[in-house]
């Protein structure tokens, strides 16, 4: 056997070892033996270099060290589920599909507690690795998830194909991270979720490969290959991806009901963090006729186990100012862990709350975490008093600018009504550039409080003239040439962002994410929403009374009339997409789908051009497709749409497309 037969050889040995200890949990060799395979394919290796292919074990020791992470488009979007907590509500979920299809089945997963991931194969290749992200757009991170062992570097299918999972840290992996890290004398993670994010989100893949990160695999993303999600799980093992043992095949919703109450009672006994159960149904064909809400699909949802609940003591109550004026009370608690995770503080709602449950200083109180989230003060135990507990009091002065606080007519909250608090413009700053509004990356809390404190920023215009003031940042402490210039440019970027967004991140009250889309779909721009009287608003479906006045005063204030001025004058994006639509575009009412890459745009552009034009771009090819898109490397989508008979164009065929009017 000459030099690169050894090779091969030692590769598929290797390769079949690592499937066995981590697709099947079943090695047939000990560790001592795997370790000297390894030893010396790194060895003929290096002496051989001409000999390295990029499915070789060795790739796994991590890549080159990366300056920040790129961004991937989700061709198809990383939804979310929804979710129930008892057995009438799962019965409820049942009874939905029911009304909707009959003849169908169940997959039931166990829902590990750690971060969703998506992973593409290109000729059986791994290609890329990215987070969920927002859902629609993620982070590449590719070199890390080479570094998981779990995660096979070559797959035996050579069609363009991804599979969606999530990366975790086992229980044992998080505990020695941690013993290592208080050696080091660094802060410890506060639990396996946040130790697994954390890890994956490390510039240097060296890092990462030392944190025994793992996966389980839970979709496959093409549904042509097998007609079930139970088949797709098994069909994906077979190819080497770690699929969670405890997969269940269940025939009836009472099975998936015996199911969870069998994973109830052994859920700590698990080598890893679960928070639920993840029900599926199992026929493919039926997903379509089932649907989708616009957040999760409806024919899966995940079962939460009820919150754990702890006792502690409240060590304090201190008061929290947030954006709109509101000001609340938060409780200082002992710190406890619950549901794997440190926590020290709790919410306590309002006045309200806290006297119908007489609260005082120095109770023993439960907690849990309200949907396994959010920490929460359930209920005082009186009979642990001693008697020098203190009554709740609500403070009288805005915990920032000590201006009165006043509680509004017919609602249980206090506000502070001082236009010139600084807390609140910190507040309201701070949720214009964050991820679901203005998205501007690199200007997070930390930052933009130093930089309000510094008085560089006191208004959302402030942000978009720092680079009039590059000369001053780069000198500030942590900041320097590269760090700014980074910042400078995602500020530039989001300059583009939609109008939903602008709407949302001026912090309007009562005016969310999705009433900013709404707002943003029926009004063409800026100046037609600043101009909608309260009987206007009142007449689109979901927006009511409180969210019309709301909306009318944040827009009559002449200080806000001022501030959207001198954005527009900035170069802020004030239109909706719909005011670049011709009415005589060829896009116009048809659905499209996007399928490979294109070299000229994005698939955000791409996508925002087809709409500007009035089509609808579609994740999936069905008979309801009017165009398909086919750029580089088009998989799955490409072969459909040709059996179903769909126009399909290239790239410069749909760049002829966009241009034309007719």
């Amino acid at each position: 056997m000459n030099v690169k037969e050894r090779i091969e050889y030692l590769k598929t040995v290797i390769n079949k070892y690592n499937y066995e200890y981590y697709a099947l949990d079943d090695p047939s060799v000990p560790d001592s033996e795997f370790d000297l395979l390894m030893n010396e394919l790194h060895t003929l290796e290096k002496e051989h270099p001409e000999f390295v292919t990029k499915d070789s074990p060795t790739v796994r020791v991590g890549g080159i060290v990366q300056e920040k992470f790129s961004k991937v488009i989700h061709e198809t979007p990383m939804l979310s589920l929804g979710n129930v907590f008892s057995t009438v509500e799962l019965r409820d979920f049942d009874n939905k599909i029911n009304k909707e299809v009959d003849k169908y089945t169940y997959t039931t997963e166990l829902k590990i507690d750690g971060l969703s991931v998506s992973l593409k194969y290109i000729n059986g290749y791994l290609f890329q690795g990215a987070t969920r992200g927002d859902g629609s757009t993620g982070e590449d991170i590719t070199e890390n998830v080479k570094t998981i062992n779990s995660i096979p570097l070559k797959i035996p299918c050579l069609n363009p194909v991804e599979v969606r999972g999530e990366i975790f840290m086992p229980n044992k992996s998080f505990r020695d991270l941690n013993v290592q890290k208080t050696k080091l004398g660094e802060e410890p993670f506060k639990n396996p979720r946040n130790a697994a994010a954390g890890s994956v989100r490390q510039l240097n893949p060296q890092i990462v490969r030392k944190r025994n990160l793992d996966v389980f695999i839970y979709y496959l993303m093409d549904r042509t290959l097998t007609d079930s999600h139970y088949s797709a799980l098994q069909l994906v093992k077979s190819w080497g991806f770690h699929v969670n043992p405890m997969t269940k095949f269940c025939a009836s919703i009472d099975e998936v009901i015996n199911f969870i109450d069998e994973i109830e009672v052994k859920r700590h006994e698990l080598p890893y963090e679960i928070d639920g159960v993840v029900i599926k149904v199992n026929e493919f064909p039926l997903y379509e006729k089932i649907g989708y809400t616009s957040k999760f699909p409806k024919w899966a949802v995940a079962f939460k186990f009820a919150a754990e609940e702890v006792i502690t003591v409240l060590e304090d109550i201190r008061f929290q100012l947030g954006r709109t004026g509101v000001v609340k009370p938060v409780a200082v608690l002992t710190p406890i862990m619950i549901s794997g995770s440190l926590v020290s503080r709790a919410t306590l709602h309002n006045e309200d709350f806290c006297k119908d449950r007489d609260i005082h200083v120095g109770d023993h109180v439960v907690v849990r975490k309200a949907g396994e989230i959010i920490p929460e003060v359930l209920r005082v135990i009186p009979e642990k008093r001693t008697g020098v507990e203190v009554p709740f009091a609500m403070i009288a002065n805005c915990p920032i600018c000590h201006s009165r606080l006043q509680r509004k007519e017919s609602e249980a909250d206090y506000y502070c009504l001082n236009p010139q608090c600084d807390g609140k413009h910190l507040e309201g700053l701070i949720h214009f550039a964050s991820r679901d509004a203005y998205n501007i990356d690199g200007l997070g809390d930390r930052i933009l409080t130093e930089l309000f404190n510094d008085e560089y920023i006191k208004d959302f215009s402030d942000i978009f003239i720092l680079k009039d003031r590059y000369a001053d940042l780069i000198q500030k402490e942590r900041f320097g040439t590269k760090s700014v210039d980074n910042l400078l440019a995602a500020i530039e970027q989001s300059k583009k962002n939609p109008l939903d967004k602008l709407v949302f991140g001026l912090g309007i009250r009562h005016v969310g994410a999705k009433i900013a889309k709404l707002l943003a779909s029926v009004y063409e721009n800026m100046t037609q929403l600043q101009q909608a009287t309260l009987d206007d608003l009142q007449e689109i479906p979901d927006i009511g009374f409180a969210i019309a006045k709301s909306v009318t005063e944040y827009f009559q204030d002449e200080k806000n009339k001022v501030e959207i001025e001198r954005l527009e004058k900035l170069g802020l994006n004030m239109a909706s997409p719909k005011i670049f639509e011709s009415r005589t575009s060829y896009f116009s009412g048809k659905n499209v789908v996007l399928t490979g890459g294109l070299e000229s745009y994005s698939r955000k552009d791409a996508t925002d051009l087809i709409e500007q034009k009035g089509g609808n771009v579609a994740s999936s090819v069905s008979k309801n497709t009017d165009l398909i898109v086919a750029g580089i490397d088009a998989g799955s989508k490409l072969v459909k749409g040709k059996e179903l008979g769909i126009r399909i164009v290239d790239e410069a065929e749909f760049l002829e497309l966009i241009m034309r009017e007719s």
